[in-house]
């Protein structure tokens, strides 16, 4: 008899993989029964954990969002403290290598959402939307803390440009990456670079 952690172990397991194919050939390019022979289960035994593909895109979805909003909340928690030598530098520090974590290890997330937002019903796009523009405000106010010369428009300008930044990596081919340390060490200072520059033109103008 599975267990409820089998249970779970195995749902994650689908979803990797159902993210990993739908990244690489689109939504409507995959069907079922790959994905349950990418885990080794019958397409059909797939709706014992899901009733179908869009449930499993809506929870890819709207489950990272919410993660990375979590993630982010907790790293602004954990670095802000005094015991771990806390300050705005260190909080936006953190804030970035957590997405940086993101963008190297959930790389099919990132083209999910780019390429298949839009197939999610409503109720799901609007919770994905929710969950993003609360994530962007966490890192606005971590900004301002940093570069308070900079304005809430520019930071959250600013703040946009870095997601894009760090959410390139899907369009580099793994054999043109550097290890994964030095890519993350290059995106982290670029990201630095970005918000540094923004405060500098805010500045000037």
């Amino acid at each position: 008899m599975a267990t409820r952690t089998d249970a779970s172990t195995r749902r994650e397991q689908i979803l990797k993989e159902a993210a990993r194919l739908f990244a690489e050939r689109g939504f409507h390019g995959v069907g079922v029964d790959e994905i349950g022979a990418a885990v080794g289960i019958s397409g059909p035994g797939l709706y014992r954990h899901f009733p179908g593909k869009d449930a499993m895109l809506a929870e890819l979805l709207v489950g990272i969002s919410g993660q990375l909003l979590t993630g982010g909340r907790r790293r602004v928690a954990e670095a802000g403290t005094e015991s771990r030598g806390g300050g705005p530098g260190a909080v936006l520090d953190s804030l970035i290598e957590g997405h940086i974590d993101f963008a190297l290890d959930d790389r099919p997330l990132i083209t999910l959402h780019d390429r298949e937002l839009d197939r999610l019903r409503d109720s799901d796009r609007k919770m994905v939307r929710q969950l993003q523009r609360q994530y962007v405000e966490l890192w606005v106010e971590v900004v301002r803390e940093v570069h308070p010369e900079l304005a809430e428009p520019p930071a959250r300008a600013a703040v946009h440009a870095v997601f894009g930044l760090l959410n390139s990596t899907p369009h580099l081919s793994r054999p043109r990456l550097p290890n994964r340390a030095a890519t993350a060490t290059l995106l982290h200072a670029m990201a630095r670079g970005a918000f540094a520059s923004a405060a500098e033109a805010a500045a000037r103008a």
